[in-house]
């Protein structure tokens, strides 16, 4: 192995290391706020697209559903707070994932559908298509979905209305 070769996989190693580290740390803040709530739930953690992902599971996924909330609200307060307490312990920034009883697995194939169609709109019409105002996961569903169609797409707008336009070839 060359040294570049050598570097780049002790990075490579640091870095699944580094959000392992993160998948933990996460994953021991989430246990105590299911003691705390009394809720039934394993952690299963992993790492995805260079991200930490961990995700609560249960057999009553009704009693989760608690922490999804409307539309996944609490969900996401859940995930800054989460990323809060791995920041504190580490220092980093984390981009971790939360998910919570398939939540955001489930959302992410109905995400896909629509920016699939959204693309197929576009090149029918050959005109660009608004969608409408989204949070920064789902556009980064609907992006890839649009990309894997062959079409390129922008987000617009300021948070809470930042919106994805998807624009002809």
């Amino acid at each position: 192995m060359t040294e570049g070769t050598t570097t780049a996989a002790a990075e490579g190693g640091d870095t699944l290391t580094r959000l392992e580290q993160e998948g933990e740390i996460a994953a021991d803040y989430l246990e105590g706020l299911l003691d705390i709530a009394d809720l039934d739930g394993d952690i299963d953690m992993d790492v995805e697209a260079d991200r930490a992902a961990v995700s609560i599971v249960s057999d009553s996924a009704r009693d989760l559903q608690k922490l999804v909330g409307r539309d996944g609200e609490v969900l996401e307060a859940l995930q800054e707070l989460t990323r809060l307490a791995v920041h504190r312990e580490t220092g980093d920034r984390s981009r971790l994932m939360l998910d919570i009883a398939g939540f955001r697995a489930k959302k992410r194939e109905e995400l896909a559908v629509i920016g699939a169609q959204a693309a197929a709109d576009v090149k029918a019409s050959g005109e660009p298509l608004k969608l409408a105002p989204m949070t920064p996961f789902e556009r980064k569903v609907v992006h890839d979905a649009v990309a894997a169609a062959g079409l390129k797409s922008e987000s617009e707008g300021e948070e809470p209305q930042r919106f994805v336009i998807v624009l002809p070839a």
